[in-house]
Formats: structure tokens, sequence, C-alpha cells
């Protein structure tokens, strides 16, 4: 057993040996690749989205020195046509570029990694001895012309380099001519029956070519055909919650909102199990990553990059165009990139038909407002912290304090939003109003009888609280509010989810520059 080829299937034994989703239909796609033009994949998903699983799979397929097949027996991939074909028929060689990047941090990290691949690739091979000026491709090719030997090469974390050597520099020039040598050639397509990268981000981009033109991308902006295998589906997670005992429900709340590809319902896997293994749902992400991984980026707030988070915070979306960026974590130019950056790190989703971005779950929002807290936006974190006391105002129908309450959140955040329209006012109030995600689902402009409803938020499951209806007026009075709801029906609409509902009725008199609120509670049939 090799150190970097030859290694078995013992990393893919182990999640074998634990709870394990099937996400074996990957081999099939990564097949179709093998030998063609399509050879070269770079896989990239934000952290603790299974790539490292996915490619000691891979590995475990394709390896030749030992025999996988009891491994996949009962997958889904033993049935695809594509299964005996490559099933352990590939010298396979695996790179973790963090255990390089862990042990190196000058600008001899490349020509330390090559000369440690080749040596262990050359012990697999003793009857072909390597030449003086042999580096890895060169003794590869080699070996392939002794040897008719076509090679799968599995790189995990490709970008650790990328992320560690800042542009310009020799190790990241080094490292980009070396992923040019092995496989942008002619010599690469003859050597190499396929090989596969994952990390975090996509090739990275010269102006607006690729580095590496020749990869086929799939990433958490265009998965194409992995889309699926990016994370767990809601049926995968809905089998896991009725296997453990646990509630979908608060799975859902939590890590599910990812619309990736064309699955418009992806979890977070490791949240998942991580929840799974201790029988609670919890923010687990805090776990992996700092806060200040994306505290640093909204900072820069290009082009009022502070109010779409605000916005997205309040629940809404906001607009993105993701092509521009270079895909380096250094390299932020404008509110694109900052916001295309947050999407492959997993802090945003990515919705490709209508070119947004928005927080996917609860867990992610908790992330967002600890950010926002560490950059002292002092308006926002003042209403984020009332917000629960407004919530109980109106709860017990206190009008008098829900009134107070808003005009403390306009007041805070009226030099973030321009407060001149109800859109606006929808805004602040969701702000306003943020606490309630625990308990409730928040709808902005919910379709309800011959209209929509400005706010409306429906308890979750287990929840005993009622339903709440909020309309918003300007200039008119918070009666007028109330008598909106009534008469475009928006209560027969609501009553679906739960019979008890709170109609508020808010209005802002601009000259007085106040907010007044009336509450009635409503019970459908009575």
């Amino acid at each position: 057993m090799g150190t970097y080829i030859n290694i078995g299937n013992a990393g893919f034994q182990r999640a074998r040996n634990s709870e394990y989703v099937d996400k074996s239909m990957l081999i099939s796609v990564v097949n179709k690749t093998l030998f063609t033009e399509r050879q070269f994949s770079c896989v990239s998903r934000c952290r603790r989205f299974g790539k490292s699983m996915a490619a000691r799979m891979l590995y475990a397929y394709y390896d030749h020195s030992c025999d996988s097949r009891s491994l996949f027996a009962d997958l889904a991939i033993a049935s695809d046509p594509t299964f005996e074909q490559h099933l352990n028929k590939y010298a396979a060689i695996y790179l973790d570029m963090t255990d390089f990047v862990s042990k190196y941090k000058d600008d001899s990290i490349v020509e330390k990694m090559d000369a440690a691949l080749l040596e262990d690739v050359s012990k697999a091979y003793p009857d072909v001895p390597v030449a003086e000026n042999d580096d890895l491709m060169g003794y590869l090719l080699r070996v392939n012309e002794a040897k008719e030997e076509h090679f799968v090469f599995i790189i995990d974390e490709w970008d650790a380099i990328c992320r560690e050597f800042k542009p310009g520099t020799k190790g990241m020039e080094d490292y980009l001519n070396w992923l040019r040598r092995m496989f942008k050639s002619q010599q690469g397509m003859r050597v190499f029956a396929g090989v596969y990268m994952t990390g975090i981000l996509p090739v990275k981009k010269y102006k607006t070519q690729s580095a590496m033109n020749n990869f086929q991308e799939y990433s958490m902006v265009s998965p194409r055909s992995m889309d699926r295998y990016f994370g767990f589906t809601k049926d995968e997670v809905r089998a896991l919650a009725e296997k453990y005992g646990m509630d979908f429900d608060e799975l859902e709340k939590w890590y599910d909102g990812y619309q990736i590809g064309g699955q418009p319902s992806i979890f977070n896997p490791n949240s998942v199990m991580q929840a799974l293994d201790s029988c609670w749902c919890d923010n687990y992400w805090n776990r992996t990553g700092a806060v200040d991984a994306i505290a640093g980026y909204i900072r820069m707030n290009y082009e009022g990059l502070k109010d779409d988070i605000i916005l997205m915070l309040a629940g809404g979306r906001c607009k993105v165009n993701p092509i521009g960026f270079r895909n380096d974590l250094s390299e932020i130019y404008d509110r694109d990139d900052v916001l295309t950056v947050l999407i492959h790190l997993g802090y945003l989703s990515y919705d490709r038909v209508k070119k947004e971005c928005y927080i996917p779950n609860l867990e992610v929002s908790y992330e967002m407002e600890s950010a926002v807290k560490s950059n002292n936006w002092a308006g926002v974190v003042t209403a984020l912290q009332d917000s629960e006391k407004l919530l109980q105002a109106t709860l017990d129908g206190d009008e008098e304090a829900v009134a107070r309450a808003i005009d403390a959140a306009h007041d805070e955040n009226t030099s973030i939003l321009s407060y001149n329209n109800e859109n606006s006012l929808a805004c602040v109030l969701s702000i306003a109003y943020y606490y309630a995600r625990n308990d409730y689902v928040m709808h902005r402009e919910l379709a309800t009888g011959k209209g929509f409803a400005d706010i409306v938020l429906i308890p979750r499951k287990n929840v005993e609280s009622p339903a709440i209806v909020v309309e918003l007026k300007f200039r008119q009075d918070a009666d007028a509010a109330i008598d909106q709801i009534k008469r475009r029906q928006y209560p027969a609409k609501v009553a679906q989810y739960t019979k008890d509902l709170l109609l508020v009725g808010i209005n802002y008199d601009r000259d007085t520059k106040q907010h007044t609120c009336h509450i009635e509670t409503y019970t459908e049939g009575k």
C-alpha cells in the first residue's frame, strides 16, 4: 500500500461502517466522462458538504489494488450499466492538498509535493526506473508507454494552496504551472482516464478566462448534472428522521433551504448528521468555521452591501451576478464578488433562474447575525435584540408596546433603509420580528384571498402560538389595515395552517414619524 497510489478502500470502508446516505450514483456521472473530452472534472462545494467523502468513494471504486465490490453491492451504483466496466480497473492516485499546505509554508511547496508523489508512484513500478530529469508527469508518461497504464487522479481540497498563497507569489504560480503541466496538455489526455478535483472554489480565472479551461466545472453556482450529490435531499432527510425518531420539520427549519442547480431543497449534510447523533437540532455550523470568515467580507460594504445583508436577514433576496468572480478569496472587487464568495462558502444559497441569493436556513441566519454583531452595526443589532420583546408584545395584544418597538426599529434603521414606501416598512418590520423565525415561518407578500398580505407569520409544527397577519398602511390608520385584512379574506387563506390568528394593523404617519397599531384576535368560524 502506498501513500498516494494504491492506497486501498479503507477510507470509504469507514464511511460504510457509519450512517451512510447513498450518493454512489455520482460514480455514474464521473464514469461517463472517462476517456472523453470531459475527463477533467473540478467539483467545488462548501465546507462540510461531503467533498472528502465523495473523493474517498470514487477512489475506492477505481483503485485496482483492492476489491471494493462488497462495499458497493447494496448501493444504487451496483445496478448502473457502467458499474462493472470501471470497478477497480485503474491505477489511482489520491492527493489531499491540505497535507502539504499544513507542512510547507514557503515557495518550495510544489517542488516538494511533486517529488513526494514521484517517489511514491515509482515504488509501484519498480521495473520502470526514474530518469534523471523526471518530474511526476514525465514519469507517468513513461509508465503509460511501457505498460499501457491509465491513471485516475483524485485531488481533495485542490484549492488549499490558492487559499494559502496570494496571487503573484511563487508558490501560487508554481502550483498553477504544475496543474497545467499535469492536466492541460495532450499528454494529460493520454495518461489519465479521468481526473476529479474537489475543493471550495472553482478553478481560478485570469480576467474572464479559467486558468484550466479544459476542466468541467461543477459548483454551488452551476452544479449541472451533479446537483443532487452536493448535499442531502428532502426524501433522504425524511428517511433519516424516521429512522432516528427525529422531527423532520425541525431538521428542515435548521438545515434545509439550499437551492443547488435543479434541486430546490438541499440540506447541509454534516449538520443533519450532527443533529441525528446528538438527537438535537442546533447550530453546528460554528463548529466548522469562524464568524470572521464572513464578517470581513460584509464589512467591505461595496455598493450598499450592508443593505443587502439586512434585507436577507429580513427574509428577502438580492440580485447577484456571479460571472465576474475570479474564484480567488483574496481578489474581491465589488458587491457581486462578496455575495458570490458567500455562495461558494455556503452562507448564501443561489437561485440560478432568478439570479438571486438568500440566507437558506435558521442555522446560517445565526452565523449572519453573529457577523452583523461583530461588525457593530448598532442599529441592526438593537433591532435584533429587541425583536423577542416585540413578538411577545404582539402575542399579548399590547398595541402601544408594539407601536413603540416599531418606532424604535424605524429610528435605528432609517440610515440604512429608505423609509418612504410600504416595501421599506415591511423590510424594517421583518427585522423587528426577526426573533419570530424560531417559532414561525415568515412570508412576505403572501398570496391570500383577494390580495397579498404584507407579512404573515405561520407557526411551525408543535408551536401553539397563533398565526400573525400584519398589514401596513401609510397616512391612514391602523383600523383601515385591519379592515383590509378582513375585506380581502386573508384569514381564510391562513386558516389552512391554524384556526387561531392575530390580525395586526400598522400605520405610519410621515408627518409625525409615528406608528400606530391595532391588534385583533380572530378565530375561524367565530
